[in-house]
């Protein structure tokens, strides 16, 4: 089509994005810079029931690990003619984000992701396995540096591979009851994802999959961006504090988490002395394995350190 190589101007078709609700839609468009490089403008609700300010007059860091996702589905969709039917994963992602630059200062809503596919050709055809790497700026300024590896699956190849856990797909899953809200920062109980666990530091994964926007359309696995709530959440917990601000975000994945066993959460701080951020390293298990792993990073409290991008240890 014509308009993938010109660009595609808003409405940025849900399906490009795995979004139904407008709302929840963060790219308006997209163009090509390159033979891996693309260019995607996007905006930031003014206000939205899960993406909420974070405490300091922020915005939400969780939004950095959004449009970064939303933008490389539409990019993989849109500009390399990966079908929407394709299942896509990303097994890790990471960012930095400067805390300064997230602030809810009364500039533009509108942010830049500039994306580029190392070791891509360019080419439309049987993408499978890709590096992204994404950088995001507002107005012009910096505002944080990531990427991750994408997986896409053809839908008749993931169901084989997937067999009986397609089963899954729709079936409800029992709610257990959450940890106090105002514990994990959130005013609403339907919002914790975490639920009381057997032991300090260790919490049980909440699933709600009647949750509008952790899960927009049913799904046979845990969706990723719920599992990087899931870490925040401990990280507030194992800290202590609700202005835990994860400008710092390492996530991988090491197989898909399922929706009819406990995952269990597993949080503890791996701060390395004079590092001037708060650094906890989460966990997740599933039936005695490993499931996920992911460390995050907020600035101290200090004045003094809040001002290059937090850089996670190692």
């Amino acid at each position: 089509m014509e308009q993938h190589h010109r660009g595609v101007t808003a409405p940025v078709p849900g399906e490009f994005v795995h979004r139904d609700d407008p709302a929840d839609i963060i790219p308006t468009g997209w163009t090509r810079s390159g033979d891996d490089r693309y260019s995607v403008s996007a905006r930031w609700p003014a206000s939205h029931p899960f993406f909420s300010p974070a405490t300091g007059g922020r915005h939400d860091p969780v939004l950095v690990a959004e449009t970064m996702r939303q933008a490389t589905m539409l990019v993989v969709h849109a500009g390399l003619g990966v079908p929407v039917d394709d299942q896509f994963v990303m097994w890790d992602l990471y960012y930095t984000a400067d805390p300064e630059a997230l602030a809810l200062d009364g500039s533009a809503p509108d942010i830049t992701a500039d994306l580029s596919f190392p070791g891509h050709d360019g080419r439309a055809s049987r993408v499978r396995n890709l590096r992204v790497d994404v950088v995001l700026s507002r107005e012009g300024r910096p505002l944080s540096t990531g990427g991750g590896t994408i997986r896409c699956t053809s839908a008749p190849a993931y169901r084989r591979m997937r067999g009986e856990r397609m089963a899954a797909l729709g079936r409800p899953v029992p709610l257990i009851p959450p940890m106090a809200p105002h514990l994990v920062g959130r005013e609403d109980a339907r919002d914790v994802v975490l639920g009381p666990g057997d032991r300090p530091g260790r919490w049980q994964l909440r699933i709600n999959t009647a949750h509008p926007t952790l899960f927009r359309r049913p799904n046979d696995h845990v969706p990723g961006m719920l599992l990087l709530e899931a870490a925040r959440q401990a990280a507030m917990l194992e800290t202590g504090s609700t202005d835990y601000l994860p400008v710092g975000m390492e996530l991988s994945f090491s197989r898909y988490v399922e929706l009819d066993t406990p995952c269990w959460i597993e949080a503890e701080t791996v701060t390395a002395p004079g590092e001037p951020a708060t650094t906890v390293r989460v966990t997740g298990h599933q039936d005695g394995d490993p499931v996920f792993l992911c460390t995050l990073a907020s600035p101290s409290r200090e004045p003094a350190v809040a001002g290059p991008c937090v850089r996670l240890a190692g």
